[in-house]
């Protein structure tokens, strides 16, 4: 049952990371890796939420594991690092690398502290 709610939940996610990929892309442009950055940091947030509201374990396989971890990609982040370093393009890959990791955590922070709220109603 578990499997089939992170299964499912995965396939929604990645389908939602493929879509935002292409509209930031389209919109943006693919000079630095904003789209895999928006999408991560998003990912990071709710999260997070999910976390501080202390949803049931099924949601949190459903959403948090299925979901999201369909729609955000560490693989694809790394993968853009290494490009980025592999092109000698070296302040943009260590920009891109410590934007990316301290801002998804500030922002998982801050998701874990919004989900607290709503979940106490404050």
């Amino acid at each position: 049952m578990m499997a089939g709610l992170a299964g499912v939940g995965a396939a929604l996610g990645a389908l939602g990371r493929y879509v935002s990929s292409q509209l930031v892309t389209k919109l943006l442009g693919t000079r630095w890796p904003v789209a895999t950055l928006l999408i991560n940091w998003l990912g990071s947030l709710l999260l997070g939420m999910l976390t501080g509201w202390q949803v049931a374990h099924a949601m949190m396989v459903l959403l948090g594991t299925g979901v999201l971890g369909g729609f955000t990609t560490y693989s694809t982040f790394s993968h853009e690092v290494v490009m980025l370093t592999d092109q000698r393009r070296w302040g943009m890959a260590l920009s891109y690398l410590l934007v990316s990791v301290i801002g998804g955590l500030v922002l998982a922070g801050l998701g874990v502290y919004l989900g607290m709220r709503f979940s106490t109603g404050r």
